[in-house]
């Protein structure tokens, strides 16, 4: 069976802090962020404006905009997420679950860039593909 997967990309600018972390990220300090959210189909559409898409980018745009512009770019993440312990790790799960709860059509997996070397990937299904 054929399957496709998806991604589109997004970049914000926040901050956070580590509170426990026994290093430099324990204190206030920002990132350029990457998100990418990747889709995963089994067929393409049939007809219509976007015959022969799999998704359109555009469609993953208004699911991802949304949490951009009310919970990411440009906030505190320890404040703005919920979260008592903001780590790369838990920032992808968080937003996989945003995403999830708005229903985004065949969500795959959520990987977050922290720096330009270092990121993490999640997939609540445990089914995470990587790319080759």
């Amino acid at each position: 069976m054929p399957e496709w997967i998806v991604y589109k990309e997004f970049r914000f600018e926040a901050a956070h802090l580590l509170p426990d972390h026994d290093g430099k990220c324990r204190r206030l300090h920002g990132h350029s962020w990457v998100c990418l959210v990747y889709v995963k189909v089994g067929q393409l559409i049939a007809d219509g404006p976007k015959q022969g898409m799999a998704i359109d980018f555009a469609d993953i745009k208004k699911y991802m905009q949304p949490i951009l512009d009310n919970y990411l770019d440009h906030y505190y993440l320890n404040e703005t997420l919920g979260l008592e312990n903001p780590t790369c790790e838990a920032i992808a799960r968080w937003l996989y679950e945003q995403l999830e709860q708005a229903k985004l059509p065949g969500l795959h997996a959520v990987e977050i860039k922290e720096t330009c070397t270092s990121g993490v990937w999640y997939s609540a299904d445990g089914s995470l593909m990587l790319p080759s």
